[in-house]
């Protein structure tokens, strides 16, 4: 039975069914949980929340203030158990996760970046404080974005290719479990092997946060020598092992920089010595480094990045790396691309019936030497009268002289969109 109470009355065994009020006015990110620390009790008590629904069959009731029984910290496996129960109840919701179009899914998609940012950059700073991260502050952004994928694969993961504007790590994290997750739903694993691959593109280089560093530092950990960076995968595998998570998970977050002819590292380990979770994390990673790199600088495009991998003989597992070709597309969203009408344009749109004819935005016409009206063209219902040629190449962008071609990334998707 559901019955709501004043925050103050809350207590120790009960289950939290909902928090009332603006989910920014608490300091949770999960809605539903079972109350079993002071330390969270007492954070619920001092927030704005105007009200607290408690489900008494899933936890202690209350009566004049005092709950009538107390129930046990719960395990980490029990954890994950509710978790998993809740995601399969979300999946049975016509609303939570209906398909939609990319136009749709691009304001909610939006809206789960930034919840993830705020919890990612928490989590990061914790780290670095040398407090353990628990399963239930992450889990709600990996259902956010498995929620995301399941409505519309594509567009989570076109709008973390174009949206620049964050801390590179929170926004590589966010990518990377995107990525996972896509490529985990293109692999047909279970619902709970694609929950373990979303928390791995999270967590799998949190060790970055812990990295030491020389006294007075003043620099930035990409200054940092590269043998000193490689450590990074032992802290995080440390890190996240504190937590409770699954060995699944932790092992992956170890092994995301081995490679399957063995020159990758901490261990070297090659072929299927690397966990299944490893060797997706592997292709991920580097698809995501790639494809946004920090700085901006070497390969940037997404078709391009796709190009580069399939051309790095013997790092990737093939077999998966073809699935993940098929998860975000020959030409993935975000893809600068040449067209025989001697148009640049970016893809903003998958077609699912033949990955080399996705929808585009024009903007450009290297004929007249400028920046033309942007249309939307669908290539696989265009009857013919344009094609995509090729990748654009760095020379072709060059010749464009385009100012800054991440920001408009960002404006061809919100336009298309829009559109």
């Amino acid at each position: 039975m559901l019955k709501r109470i004043d925050p103050h009355n809350a207590q120790l065994g009960m289950f939290i069914h909902k928090l009332e009020g603006n989910w920014f006015s608490h300091p949770f990110w999960r809605g539903r949980f079972l109350l079993t620390d002071e330390d969270r009790l007492a954070r619920l008590r001092a927030s704005d929340v105007a009200a607290v629904i408690i489900d008494t069959e899933r936890g202690c009731d209350v009566e004049d203030g005092e709950p009538v029984a107390f129930m046990a910290p719960i395990t980490p496996r029990r954890r994950r158990q509710m978790l998993l129960e809740e995601q399969k109840a979300a999946q049975r919701q016509p609303n939570a996760l209906t398909p939609r179009s990319m136009a749709r899914e691009f304001g909610r998609a939006e809206q789960v970046a930034d919840m993830g940012v705020k919890v990612i950059s928490r989590a990061f700073i914790e780290a670095r404080l040398g407090k353990a991260i628990q399963p239930e502050v992450v889990a709600p952004v990996v259902e956010a974005v498995f929620a995301s994928v399941q409505r519309y694969p594509h567009a989570f993961n076109g709008l973390m290719r174009c949206k620049r504007d964050m801390e590179y790590l929170f926004r590589h994290a966010l990518a990377t479990a995107a990525l996972m997750i896509s490529l985990g739903r293109q692999m047909k694993l279970t619902h709970e092997q694609m929950h373990d691959a979303g928390l791995v593109g999270l967590l799998m280089d949190s060790g970055i946060a812990l990295l030491p560093v020389p006294d007075g530092w003043q620099g930035d950990w990409r200054d940092l020598p590269e043998r000193a960076v490689r450590e990074h995968v032992l802290f995080g595998r440390d890190f996240v092992a504190t937590g409770g998570f699954d060995e699944a998970v932790v092992r992956a977050c170890y092994e995301h920089h081995e490679r399957m002819d063995g020159t990758g590292y901490p261990e070297g380990v090659a072929g299927e010595g690397i966990s299944l979770l490893g060797r997706m994390a592997a292709i991920c990673d580097t698809y995501d480094d790639l494809a946004n790199p920090f700085d901006g600088d070497g390969v940037s495009d997404p078709a391009r990045v796709i190009e580069m991998m399939q051309g790095d003989a013997g790092a990737y597992d093939p077999d998966i790396l073809r699935e993940f070709i098929v998860a975000v597309g020959v030409y993935p969203v975000g893809s600068i691309v040449l067209l025989a009408s001697h148009r640049l344009a970016m893809v903003v749109d998958q077609n699912p019936d033949d990955p080399a004819m996705p929808t585009v935005r024009c903007f450009y016409s290297l004929k007249l030497g400028r920046a033309v009206a942007q249309e939307t063209v669908d290539l696989g219902n265009c009857y013919g009268k344009d094609r995509i040629v090729g990748a654009a190449d760095s020379a072709l962008l060059a010749q464009a002289n385009l100012p800054n071609l991440s920001q408009m990334r960002m404006k061809l998707l919100a336009a298309a969109c829009a559109g």
